[in-house]
């Protein structure tokens, strides 16, 4: 850690965050698929599928062939969750950084940096009800298992400390469980979880929504 820093975001660090984002995101598709082929709603619609082909062709290399297809077809639906996420995180507050998150004192945007390159980043911004949102936590590959994942979440711990938030919130997915343990080990509780979508829900593709109390706030 002694030659990585935490700073604010500045213009020259915009192709490298959006990068950086995109990468930790869509690293996460063969977790996610491995995930869904253990839901059983999912196994049961891959063994209807071969036994309706096996049935149909009168072939089990055609039944095997089909299944081999709705393998493809699952795996591009979920990678699909995916890329769907980056492309609006991409052309929302990421397409905009300043804009989204410099020109609030309640809004943040850092990154670590380790000679010249963008080793990590997190933003915070409010999310109403006295609560700070933590949000586009990531960390490249290679400075994995450093402590600077750990050192960003307290960057925006403190900040909302600082600026008198109750709490600080975050969504994670159920396939990041490195995050989860993250977020468990610097105070954070699951409170809740949803589906990003319909296909989502039936992919069996969670997220899990997390909170760090802070005491009494004043917002």
């Amino acid at each position: 850690m002694a030659s990585l820093r935490i700073r604010q975001y500045q213009e020259r660090d915009f192709e490298a965050v959006r990068a950086l984002f995109a990468r930790g995101i869509l690293e996460h598709s063969p977790a996610a698929f491995r995930h869904a082929l253990r839901a059983a709603r999912v196994r049961l619609a891959l063994l209807a599928v071969f036994v309706a082909a096996r049935a149909a062709a009168g072939s089990w290399l055609l039944g095997l062939g089909a299944l081999a297809l709705a393998l493809a077809l699952l795996w591009v639906l979920l990678r699909s969750i995916g890329t769907e996420y980056v492309r609006q995180a991409l052309g929302t507050d990421l397409c905009d950084v300043p804009g989204t998150y410099l020109r609030s004192p309640d809004r943040r945007f850092w990154v670590a940096e380790e000679d010249g390159a963008v080793a990590g980043m997190v933003a915070a911004m409010p999310a109403g009800r006295g609560e700070l949102e933590l949000k586009r936590m990531s960390v490249s590959r290679e400075h994995r298992g450093r402590g600077l994942a750990p050192a960003l979440c307290r960057e925006v711990l403190a900040f909302a400390r600082a600026r008198g938030y109750g709490a600080v919130v975050l969504s994670t997915s159920v396939v990041q469980v490195a995050a989860q343990r993250l977020y468990e080990e610097q105070g954070f509780r699951r409170v809740g979880t949803s589906y990003p979508s319909l296909l989502g829900t039936l992919l069996n593709f969670q997220i899990f929504h997390y909170r760090c109390d802070l005491g009494h706030g004043d917002k």
